[in-house]
């Protein structure tokens, strides 16, 4: 599961290190990013195969989607079964995206049956890049949303002290393999991260509310 998660960085340095090219987009910092809203993702893009950096809704929307409304609008997939679902199929074979994200949060469920939030990042500093799946919609009147789910796989251990699932992490030596730009099988990088990549730590109750929004949030505080 990964439903909420820090993307801080600008976007001028996110297109140097994932090499993009185009205009960028203007989008705040954002130390709790939530479904729904607009997050940067890493395309290809399928004419001039150069990367793009834009702004995609986090809650995918499949193109043969009828009612916006009703639709379930996932925001996560799991690796294990997206290539052969209804739902997630024709984005795993053709749209397959990269997610930059500093850190992402999860609850580990306490003896008391409260719930602790944990952030977890990459150990080595640097941002990581989610595997992700995108989606193009469009209603009736013409009206364009494209939007995105981040696919997820069985805990490491690290991982497993808080939740049995994780975001799959793609390392930048697999990007080329993941958006496309390479031969080879995409589904041979969802596995978890090696127990080195990550580290966790636990940080503040109020990462659980949307509206709180700032640095503070990845403060370390006593589990």
């Amino acid at each position: 599961m990964c439903g909420r998660y820090a993307s801080y960085l600008p976007a001028e340095a996110i297109a140097e290190l994932f090499k993009v090219s185009g205009p960028l987009p203007n989008i705040a910092p954002s130390w709790n990013v939530a479904p729904t809203q607009g997050a940067l993702v890493v395309r290809r893009h399928p004419e001039t195969g150069e990367r793009r950096l834009d702004i995609l809704q986090w809650g995918l929307v499949p193109h043969f989607t009828k009612d916006l409304k009703a639709a379930r609008k996932p925001i996560n997939a799991r690796s294990e079964t997206a290539a052969a679902s209804g739902m997630f199929r024709g984005a795993f074979a053709a749209r397959r995206c990269l997610v930059p994200a500093d850190a992402f949060y999860e609850w580990k469920v306490l003896p008391d049956g409260t719930k602790q939030p944990y952030a977890i990042a990459r150990r080595d500093g640097a941002p990581m890049a989610f595997a992700g799946l995108w989606e193009g919609w469009r209603s009736p009147e013409g009206e364009a949303l494209r939007t995105f789910a981040i696919l997820t796989t069985s805990a490491n251990a690290t991982m497993a002290e808080l939740h049995d699932r994780m975001p799959v992490i793609v390392e930048q030596a697999d990007w080329p393999l993941w958006l496309g730009e390479t031969p080879g099988d995409p589904a041979s990088l969802l596995h978890p991260a090696a127990e080195d990549v990550v580290k966790s730590w636990p940080v503040a109750r109020r990462v659980g509310n949307v509206r709180n929004n700032d640095a503070a949030l990845l403060e370390a505080v006593a589990a």
